[in-house]
């Protein structure tokens, strides 16, 4: 029987994978704990479906707009995103490092008939790169180092691909809206599901991309409406935010 332990590594920070290992049986309930995440994965995967057919050159109406494309969702959780990607043509490989995500993920995947790999690792351990696209969501709050976490990403990614960044900004509007609106006023969240200080600003992380030759090629701030639990793409990054790398050609 594999082993449901947490998976050790650098950027893993043990409470939060053993947080997440309790809650795994509730990913695929929509209106369970994770609720929030399946309203921002219809916001979100939307928003990277119509920016990689953007760049490069698709029809974003098209059935399979991302076929042919190799994407690794690090954290992928119990898998919502990379069913999504899937749907849309995408080979995907899922990684998390709580075993039980990975085995609510591939037992979903195989009752839909969608054919994606999920592996129990850590980014770091990882034996695979050369990726065409690496979706990072809502996972670069979480680990212990954000800036090597971001760096172990962009060694994943081939020339010329992409990586898409979402989390939540350190800022006082954050802190209110994040923590006290979603964690205590509306419950949308369970509590201590962030840490604000561990929240990442927008220059943290186009700082770091520029300087490695990306290019900034789309981003966007994310709404919540706790009445309505509607979400919805927004100019203002002062809360929910998402970004787009492209990666430089080899020189």
């Amino acid at each position: 029987m594999p082993s449901t332990d947490p998976i050790s590594a650098p950027s893993v920070d043990p409470e939060e994978v053993a947080r997440y290992q309790r809650l795994a049986a509730n990913w695929w309930d929509p209106q369970g704990p994770f609720w929030p995440l399946h309203v921002l994965n219809r916001v979100r995967s939307g928003w990277i479906v119509e920016q990689l057919a953007r760049e490069l050159e698709r029809d974003a109406s098209a059935a399979e707009p991302l076929r042919g494309l190799r994407m690794l969702d690090v954290g992928c959780g119990g898998g919502i995103l990379s069913e999504s990607m899937a749907r849309h043509g995408a080979e995907v490989l899922g990684i998390d490092v709580a075993p039980r995500n990975i085995a609510i993920a591939r037992d979903h995947a195989e009752a839909q008939g969608l054919s994606i790999r999920y592996r129990p690792i850590a980014l770091e351990h990882l034996d695979e790169n050369g990726f065409d696209v690496v979706l990072n969501l809502e996972v670069i709050e979480h680990v212990v180092d954000p800036q090597a976490f971001l760096r172990e990403c962009l060694s994943r990614v081939r020339p010329e691909g992409f990586l898409v960044l979402a989390t939540l900004n350190r800022t006082l509007a954050s802190f209110v809206a994040g923590i006290i609106g979603a964690e205590y006023l509306f419950r949308l969240l369970p509590r201590g599901t962030h840490q604000w200080r561990r929240f990442v600003r927008p220059k943290e992380l186009t700082d770091p991309l520029q300087a490695a030759g990306c290019r900034i090629v789309a981003r966007s701030g994310v709404g919540v409406n706790p009445l309505t639990r509607r979400m919805r793409l927004i100019r203002y990054e002062g809360v929910n935010y998402m970004l787009m790398a492209r990666l430089p050609a080899v020189s």
